[in-house]
C-alpha cells in the first residue's frame, strides 16, 4: 500500500508452543525495512522496503522447518 509493505501472520493453538507468530514476524519485518512483533499466536508489522518482500516471503517456509525439527 502505497510503497509501504503490510504483514500479519498468524499460528494455530496447536502449533503456538513450538512456532511464535510474534518472532516470525520480527525476522519478516526487519527483512522489508520494518518493525513488527505481537503475541504467539497472532503478529503484525510492516516496512518500507515492498522490493524485499519476495525475498522475505520465501525465508518463511525454512524458518517454520527450522522450528519444526
Amino acid at each position: 500500500h502505497n510503497g509501504k509493505v503490510a504483514l500479519v501472520a498468524g499460528v494455530t493453538p496447536d502449533l503456538s508452543d513450538r512456532l511464535s507468530a510474534g518472532q516470525l514476524m520480527q525476522s519478516l519485518a526487519v527483512q522489508v525495512g520494518g518493525k513488527g512483533g505481537g503475541r504467539a499466536d497472532m503478529a503484525q508489522g510492516g516496512g518500507s522496503d515492498s522490493a524485499a518482500l519476495p525475498a522475505a516471503l520465501a525465508t518463511v517456509p525454512d524458518w517454520v522447518a527450522a522450528k519444526l525439527v
